[in-house]
């Protein structure tokens, strides 16, 4: 059956033309609306008020946005991450920020946080090698309910934070399961274990 080609759109186009109401993003020239689950929009809550304590309690240069565009190096693509925190002193380096909340250069991006949904490819290979591309320090992926693949978080699947710190150029992992703290290179101090980001997906604050 013959399949009709999917009119592809550039970058500037999409952040022009983008609905003002939803969650939009652009993989590799299509637009797609990101509709994400209670659990998780729980599980992405939880971790801004967090990491908003860390900013606050050292008196951070950093932000979390509601909604701010990354894009990709190839220009065909800009993602909405789940948890973006920024480094406010580089924004004035980022040509499109001020028009369209959206940054390009690691330098803004401290970390990156995608919280696993059904499409779950998305985290673990599309965005994965994007955000290594970019070069953004650290990226993490919370997969409270184990969508992702056995490769990814083994066998038996389990639920698990997976912690990709930038090293000469690539991503090296770090597994964080049960009582298990996380380690991060952007908040060293961060008091927080992999079952609680788990909890908070039933609102077990």
């Amino acid at each position: 059956m013959f399949q009709p080609l999917v009119e592809r759109i550039k970058f500037e186009e999409f952040i022009e033309c983008q609905p003002e109401n939803g969650r939009y993003e652009l993989h590799k020239g299509i637009i797609l609306e990101m509709q994400p689950t209670g659990e998780h929009e729980l599980v992405r809550a939880f971790l801004i008020r967090e990491l908003n304590f860390e900013i606050r309690r050292f008196n951070l240069a950093y932000s979390i946005p509601n909604q701010a565009l990354v894009k990709s190096v190839d220009q065909k693509s800009g993602y909405i991450p789940d948890v973006l925190v920024l480094n406010l002193p580089n924004l004035v380096n980022e040509q499109f920020w001020k028009k369209s909340s959206t940054v390009t250069q690691a330098k803004s991006i401290p970390l990156a946080i995608e919280v696993v949904s059904t499409n779950w490819r998305d985290d673990y290979f599309l965005k994965f090698a994007e955000y290594e591309e970019i070069g953004i320090p650290e990226y993490w992926i919370v997969d409270y309910a184990a969508f992702g693949g056995k490769r990814f978080i083994g066998n038996p699947k389990q639920p698990v934070i997976s912690v990709y710190i930038l090293v000469e150029g690539e991503y090296q992992i770090t597994q964080f399961r049960g009582n298990d703290r996380i380690q991060s290179l952007t908040f060293p101090e961060l008091n927080l274990t992999a079952e609680q980001v788990f909890h908070a997906a039933l609102g077990e604050y």
